[in-house]
């Protein structure tokens, strides 16, 4: 049978870091370029006594449960922002969803039409990007720097375009892992107020900081641009995250908090894409949360500590001669290192040299939607172990220097 896809299939980026004949085992592979975390830190012990106080308690959680999500899931989200954040959401203003994807997917079903202008940094998170063009969106990215995004750039387009929607992640983003001033925070929340523009807020990788502080220092310092909305009586931003990058993806539990009314149109969407997320592992996330031999803290302080550690292998590898020229951009969090490549080097060329060698990474064009970042490469640097990033970081670097002499 011949298949005839909807026009807009065409119009999707390609997301894929391998060729597409490939019949090996994740195992043989050195990914660099996906957005996994560490597997050797999954609390696994404590998540099999979570699911096995699960099952015992009986079918209850086995079975359909409110599209909304657990109650009192929700609730502890609703203590814990209180707690690290001083963020007071009431919990029926929260849904949870099957993680961070889905909830941008839902988003952009419910509010953006075909045709419809939407802002994004740049660069941006390759999974954003594909949902925005599945949808038919005209996607125009805004220009960033250390900082943040920078607000004249923002009003350049918000007057230009009158978009639809803004999408941004202020505290350690895909692919960049940096961090918005406060005074950059401000001012985007400023316009957004100002020309009534709904903003996603995409917090997946916000506990996630590196350095001495601690994330809840962080984050008090550095309020999220829901809080400062709301702390002015605003409903302009919609709160998104995930439990994928903290506990374990398998899980699929992530959440929107925003506007009543939006979370009740985002919630029938919902229904009608999958019901509603597995009650069970919410039962199971609960459970974990809330057993005495698991601290949540102690747990976002180890994951620091180890990718932290990772970081600075990636950053030391950097340094040898292979990768000469090659310009970082320092991540304060995140699992990511955005680099831009020596000598004007194609990172999609390099990929298809570095596959036949088993090992892969993310080509920087691939958070565009305008065909920029053709010399910039995203590496992951949270999931391979030592060996394996020496080995991958090594494999690729031969490849940039065959490329180099060609």
């Amino acid at each position: 049978m011949k298949f005839s896809f909807a026009s807009r299939v065409g119009k999707m980026p390609p997301f894929s870091v391998r060729p597409a004949a490939d019949n090996q085992r994740r195992e043989s592979w050195i990914s660099l370029a996906e957005e996994l975390p560490a597997e050797e830190l999954f609390p696994l012990a404590q998540l099999g006594e979570a699911a096995g106080a699960v099952f015992s308690a009986g079918p209850l959680d086995l079975q359909y449960g409110d599209v909304a999500g657990s109650p009192e899931l929700r609730e502890w989200l609703h203590t814990r922002w209180q707690k690290d954040q001083k963020l007071v959401v009431d919990p029926s203003h929260i849904l949870l969803t099957s993680g961070s994807q889905q909830t941008i997917d839902l988003l952009v079903r419910i509010y953006v039409n075909s045709g419809d202008i939407v802002l994004i940094e740049s660069p941006a998170p390759p999974g954003c990007l594909q949902v925005l063009h599945l949808q038919g969106a005209k996607v125009v990215h805004v220009n960033c720097d250390a900082d943040g995004m920078v607000p004249d750039h923002l009003e350049q387009l918000i007057t230009q375009h009158q978009p639809k929607l803004l999408f941004v992640s202020p505290n350690f983003g895909n692919p960049t892992g940096r961090a918005w001033s406060l005074e950059r925070r401000r001012q985007v929340v400023e316009l957004c107020r100002r020309y009534e523009l709904l903003v996603a807020e995409d917090d997946a990788y916000g506990d996630l900081h590196f350095g001495s502080e601690q994330v809840r220092s962080f984050r008090r310092r550095y309020p999220s641009l829901f809080q400062l909305d709301r702390e002015q009586g605003g409903n302009h931003v919609l709160y998104i995250g995930s439990f994928s990058k903290t506990i374990v993806p398998a899980l699929r539990i992530g959440w929107a908090a925003g506007d009543p009314q939006l979370i009740e149109v985002l919630s029938a969407a919902k229904q009608t894409a999958d019901w509603q997320s597995s009650t069970m592992n919410q039962a199971i996330l609960l459970r974990l949360l809330q057993s005495p031999r698991f601290d949540w803290d102690s747990h976002i302080t180890m994951l620091n500590r180890e990718y932290e550690i990772r970081l600075k292998l990636m950053l030391e590898l950097l340094k040898r001669p292979n990768w000469r020229g090659t310009e970082v951009e320092m991540p304060v969090g995140g699992m990511f290192l955005w680099a831009r490549l020596p000598d004007g080097l194609d990172g999609e060329e390099l990929l298809n040299r570095a596959l036949a060698r088993g090992v892969s990474f993310l080509p920087g064009q691939r958070c565009y939607a305008d065909g920029q970042g053709s010399s910039n490469i995203r590496l992951n640097f949270s999931h391979p172990g030592r060996e394996e990033l020496l080995l991958g970081m090594n494999l690729i670097s031969e490849e940039i220097a065959e490329l180099r002499n060609r």
